[in-house]
């Protein structure tokens, strides 16, 4: 069985992929703390898709949550314009968790276990359709400041950035989130693109 870790939770509306980026605003004391104390110890958190309830949710218990995040680390912060801290996170390695609880200071901490990696492999021909539109999407100044590290011959790349771009529900970038093979996550992309384009 693989050996397991605790590790504090940041529930969010949204999902973050392995080698991806997400801006976040802190304004909770909680955070606020959690932030210094990774940028002090040099380690990270997890981010996760909240199931049902709130990300805000002091006095009313912790959030109902997925079970499967990503580990995330903090590459940049800086103060906003409205004066809250503002951080940038990068997606590592995958985890599922199997237990969560409420500390004391009401962060959410979980006992989770890391998953293996995906495998690297080659994106297939039927795919280029796909490699084409994450290059239109990569064009994006939004996009642009983010600045993703893309492999477009890697289809875990190509699938993880695709599924973190294209404008999906939280719901369904989870489902993408959970599958372990590149190809199987590249195969229900192409799908969900027919959809949007019908």
């Amino acid at each position: 069985m693989a050996e397991r870790q605790e590790i504090p939770l940041f529930p969010l509306g949204n999902v973050l992929f392995t080698g991806g980026r997400l801006p976040l605003q802190i304004f909770e004391p909680r955070y606020l703390d959690l932030v210094g104390r990774c940028m002090k110890d040099d380690s990270g958190f997890g981010v996760v898709l909240i199931r049902e309830g709130r990300e805000t949710f002091e006095g009313h218990g912790p959030p109902a949550l997925f079970d499967i995040g990503t580990y995330a680390k903090i590459i940049d912060f800086n103060q906003l314009a409205n004066g809250l801290l503002g951080i940038v996170c990068a997606g590592g390695t995958k985890f599922r968790i199997h237990r969560s609880w409420e500390a004391p200071d009401h962060l959410v901490m979980s006992q989770v276990e890391f998953l293996d990696d995906e495998r690297p492999s080659a994106v297939a021909g039927e795919f280029q359709s796909l490699v084409d539109t994450l290059h239109v999407l990569a064009k994006h100044p939004m996009i642009r400041r983010l600045n993703l590290d893309i492999d477009y011959q890697d289809a875990r790349s190509v699938s993880w950035r695709l599924a973190e771009l294209l404008p999906l529900e939280p719901e369904t970038k989870q489902s993408l989130l959970q599958m372990q093979l590149p190809n199987e996550r590249l195969v229900e992309i192409q799908r969900l693109v027919s959809k949007l384009k019908g």
